[in-house]
This record gives C-alpha cells, sequence and structure tokens, in this order.
C-alpha cells in the first residue's frame, strides 16, 4: 500500500523542474506526480504547461487520454484487473463483472470505505496464469472472484 504525500504547489514546482529541462519531459513529470501525490492534481496542470511551453487543454488531454493517470488518489489499495485478449478468453470478463458488483463500484471507482480503487489493465504479462489481475504490486493468476475476495480481505 503507497502513502501519498497531500498537495503542495511548492512539493509539485521542485517535481516539475527537476524534469522539465528533459527530452519528452511531459510523461516523466506526470509519473512523478502521481507517485508523490497518488494523481496528476488538477492545480498541477498549469504548471506542467507554463513549465513546457504547452497549453492547459494539451496536458489535460495527456492526463486523461492515458488510462495509468488519475486525477483523484486512490484508495488503500489499488485492484488492477486485467482486460486483454488472453485473460478475456479465459473468463476475466465475468471475474471483472463479479468483483465489480461485489466491490460496488465500475473501473476507476473507489469503494465507499476508500480501501480499494479498481483499475482495468490491459496486459500484465501473466498470459500463462490468465486470468490475472495486481493487489497493489501482487499478482495473482487463474483468479477467481472469491480468490479476489480473499486477496483483499487479507490486505492491512
Amino acid at each position: 500500500m503507497a502513502v501519498y504525500e497531500p498537495w503542495n504547489e511548492d512539493r509539485a514546482a521542485d517535481i516539475i523542474a527537476a524534469k522539465a529541462g528533459m527530452e519528452g519531459a511531459t510523461l516523466p513529470i506526470l509519473h512523478s506526480l502521481q507517485h508523490v501525490f497518488g494523481c496528476v492534481p488538477t492545480e498541477a496542470v498549469p504548471m506542467v504547461a507554463k513549465a513546457l511551453n504547452l497549453s492547459r487543454a494539451e496536458v489535460h488531454g495527456i492526463v486523461t487520454f492515458y488510462h495509468e493517470f488519475r486525477r483523484t488518489p486512490p484508495g488503500h489499495h489499488v485492484l488492477r484487473v486485467c482486460r486483454a485478449e488472453a485473460c478475456q478468453s479465459l473468463g476475466a470478463d465475468q471475474v471483472a463483472a463479479a468483483i465489480r458488483a461485489r466491490l460496488g463500484v465500475d473501473w476507476h471507482e473507489t469503494t465507499g470505505d476508500g480501501a480499494v480503487t479498481l483499475e482495468p489493465v490491459f496486459c500484465l504479462g501473466l498470459c500463462a496464469v490468465a486470468p490475472a489481475a495486481l493487489l497493489d504490486d501482487t499478482p495473482f493468476g487463474k483468479l477467481t472472484c472469491d480468490k479476489l475476495v480473499a486477496a483483499l480481505e487479507m490486505t492491512p
């Protein structure tokens, strides 16, 4: 479980300044902001745009285009369920529907108690044990809804 810092404009400015001179700095900056704050805060978008001489719309477009970027911090745990073809062919859609119903959330949503954020991914590289998921940093294969629920119940 990751622990994120609360929004701090000075901290964001330092993160942006540290990478602004890189070639292709936009994605590394956005990843760094998300690593620190748990998301790409809305307040950071104009800061990134100004530092990289981009429009706010361009930066916003990047944040919203890539599914990896969040606009709000995640729950205490992040459950990523593979949606790629190999996992789909072995029942991932049914497992995903069951876990969404069990948690009472849809993709990119967090449970009401803030415990779990559910995210789709499009390949975890675990095709040999499909369907697969990643709970925080722990991979799970040969998934069932019950297996995922049990894993969630075992996490602090």
